[in-house]
């Protein structure tokens, strides 16, 4: 019996035992599970500047957890090693919601603040997410959540309320390249509007030369963000070569900077990042 995973727009329809696009949801019996639930590949206590976020509790860390799998595909992918990974190709410890709860309330003496989702897609591991923000939202210690914001409307309004702040990864301006990425700029437009009634925000931009680097359009992108809320911080961060785009130039420094100074001009806090 074929059922439809309703956590992103790719609304893939699986047969019984088939993996979706990407690679962490399945059909089990009927139902559509995330095959990389409590399975984490990546943990560290980070400085919350690294998320980025340089707004929300600034000069404190956040115990960082990420699986496997994504839903987009990005050539350009700084994590691929486990965003693109299958289950079987990356090494994985298994933890509980309240297990990691723990663990975070153990760092609070060393500036921990809470519990952080990246390095790979989480909300491909969507339950598991949800879950964990529950425990640390009861235990009165904060969620962070660093997305593509590549989600389904109604997901997300069940997670929202658990979250207290967010990075949404803003690919580009265009459709153009998210359909290179096999992406939807229009969801991902509408999870950044969401989170902004909803929790403390910021918006990245990874700018790679030839791509997404033009003065146009980030004048469209900082534009459309402004009519959001002007005061919602934009990093600007520079590409180095990674994944399927390792011969490709890193981003100059200049280009950067650049691009800052326009998106100044409609935004209050703009960022450059790896600079």
């Amino acid at each position: 019996m074929k059922e439809i995973c309703e956590i992103c727009f790719h609304h893939c329809v699986l047969k019984d035992g088939e993996i979706g696009f990407c690679r962490a949801r399945k059909n089990q019996n009927g139902k559509i599970i995330p095959i990389n639930y409590g399975k984490i590949t990546s943990i560290s206590l980070d400085p919350i500047e690294k998320k980025p976020l340089r707004q929300f509790y600034s000069g404190k860390k956040i115990l960082s957890i990420g699986s496997f799998g994504c839903n987009l595909r990005c050539p350009f992918c700084q994590n691929y090693e486990i965003s693109m990974a299958q289950e079987t190709q990356c090494g994985q410890i298994f933890c509980t919601p309240t297990q990691l709860f723990r663990k975070a309330q153990e760092l609070v003496p060393k500036g921990n603040i809470g519990l952080a989702y990246t390095y790979n897609e989480p909300l491909v591991g969507y339950e598991f997410v949800r879950n964990c923000a529950k425990k640390i939202h009861e235990g009165n210690l904060k969620n962070v959540l660093v997305t593509n914001g590549t989600i389904c409307k109604e997901p997300l309004q069940e997670l929202l309320p658990l979250i207290d702040a967010a990075n949404v990864d803003l690919k580009a301006f265009t459709p153009q390249f998210y359909q290179k990425i096999a992406g939807n700029l229009e969801v991902v437009k509408e999870t950044i509007r969401m989170m902004a009634d909803h929790c403390h925000l910021e918006v990245t931009t990874l700018v790679i030369p030839g791509e997404n680097d033009s003065i146009e359009e980030m004048k469209e992108l900082s534009f459309w963000l402004s009519s959001v809320r002007r005061d919602i911080p934009l990093h600007i961060t520079r590409f180095f070569p990674r994944y399927q785009f390792k011969n490709h130039p890193p981003t100059p420094v200049e280009t950067i900077h650049r691009l800052c100074e326009t998106a100044r001009e409609f935004l209050e806090y703009v960022y450059p990042g790896n600079c």
